[in-house]
């Protein structure tokens, strides 16, 4: 069903603003009449879509870094429970804000407060900068009265997910400046010794081996034809990134990646770390249980994850408990996620229990990217030393023949 944004009056004659879905605008005023409103004014989210402005349109191309949204949220939160007027509170961080993205978008935002839009309302009409997850919770906090106690559960869901990223990217950062550097070294050798080496072996007759010869012929091949192979390069790297991003390819490399040895523990951690925390969150904000994992589906990065939390869903919308639904996607969640859900369910404290879960999981992640470093150390120093190798003889071999032939 598409989503209407309304303008609705009350008896006493009092404006409102919000958003639902309904199947038609008629059913839309019948809704809204039932609840004691007259519909005024109604846009459908694609034509709201159509009015948004170019600036705005380029959300979607530029993502906003997590970075800057944490230090949206700790301000705005800090700046409610002061009792700063929302508009106002949004006119000071559009000017602390550094994005240009997220600057944009709290503008609208502002506007759309001051001419009576409730802020979950503003906040979906920039799907690119504000996910479900921000909206289904302000929405949750306006409706409920608890807007700090909101933004208080906001805040600390993208700090510890902001921390949780900055370990995972520092320990990858060792592996990716060696890879990179052994690919610049190999190019350049390639491209200024190989050539060099192949006119002494060709002066000489030498009879070359198949390794030597293949190393010669991408030598020259980047040497002369460097155009082509940065063309064959960008469209290969273009190719990955579509197939990456289609729906089958990301299905295909998110199954790989949980059956490498060094990885597949260290992605099961951050998902589950990642579940808990926003399940936590969400059920901590009030919002429905259902509800919850269809978001917290859409914050996890693994395809197999995700599509195994749509369809606990859609089982705990047919009146199966969370914990036995979970235990359908296999290995998928560690065994300690599904007893401690179980105990969460018995007792009635799932949001709780589903807090100290997270926090051991991201102490977890902690632990294995401090020693990532030093466990792919020995892996990538084999891997070049492979490559070494395989250079070092395809070239001596031939002057070995040189000198056998002398003697």
């Amino acid at each position: 069903m598409p989503t209407y944004f309304y303008t609705a009056a009350t008896i006493q004659g009092e404006k409102v603003t919000g958003s639902e879905n309904a199947k038609s605008e008629r059913d839309l005023a019948r809704s809204l009449h039932e609840k004691g409103y007259v519909l005024l004014k109604v846009a459908s989210g694609e034509h709201a879509d159509a009015k948004r402005t170019f600036v705005q349109m380029l959300e979607g191309l530029f993502s906003v870094p997590l970075s800057e949204k944490l230090l949206f949220m700790r301000n705005l939160k800090v700046m409610v429970q002061a009792g700063v007027p929302l508009p106002k509170a949004l006119e000071i961080l559009s000017l602390q804000t550094g994005s240009k993205q997220l600057k944009s978008a709290i503008d609208d935002m502002r506007e759309k407060v001051m001419q009576g839009e409730m802020l979950s309302v503003a906040m979906s009409r920039h799907p690119a900068v504000f996910s479900d997850l921000f909206i289904n919770m302000i929405r949750a906090g306006e409706e409920s009265g608890t807007m700090e106690g909101v933004l208080s559960h906001l805040t600390l869901q993208l700090e510890r997910e902001h921390d949780l990223r900055s370990k995972i990217q520092s320990a990858l950062m060792y592996p990716s400046v060696v890879v990179v550097a052994m690919i610049g070294v190999g190019t350049i050798m390639l491209v200024s010794v190989v050539p060099n080496l192949a006119k002494t072996f060709k002066e000489l007759g030498v009879e070359l081996p198949p390794t030597t010869r293949f190393v010669i012929g991408l030598g020259e091949f980047l040497s002369h034809q460097w155009y082509i192979a940065l063309l064959v390069f960008l469209a290969a790297g273009f190719a990955l990134y579509r197939a990456l991003k289609s729906k089958k390819g990301k299905w295909i490399v998110d199954g790989l990646v949980l059956r490498l040895p060094l990885f597949s523990s260290l992605i099961q951690k951050i998902n589950s770390a990642f579940f808990a925390r926003t399940l936590s969150s969400l059920i901590g904000a009030g919002i429905p249980i259902v509800k919850s994992l269809e978001i917290t589906s859409t914050v996890l990065n693994n395809g197999r994850f995700r599509k195994a939390l749509e369809d606990a869903a859609e089982q705990v919308r047919k009146g199966s408990k969370l914990s036995q639904s979970l235990k359908s996607s296999g290995k998928l969640y560690p065994l300690v996620v599904l007893q401690m859900l179980e105990v969460g369910e018995e007792t009635g404290k799932t949001g709780e229990i589903l807090a100290k879960l997270a926090d051991f999981f991201e102490e977890e992640v902690n632990a294995i990217t401090k020693n990532f470093a030093s466990v792919i150390e020995p892996v990538l120093m084999l891997f070049m030393g492979a490559m070494v190798g395989f250079f070092a003889v395809s070239m001596i071999q031939p002057m070995y023949s040189v000198l056998g032939s002398i003697k």
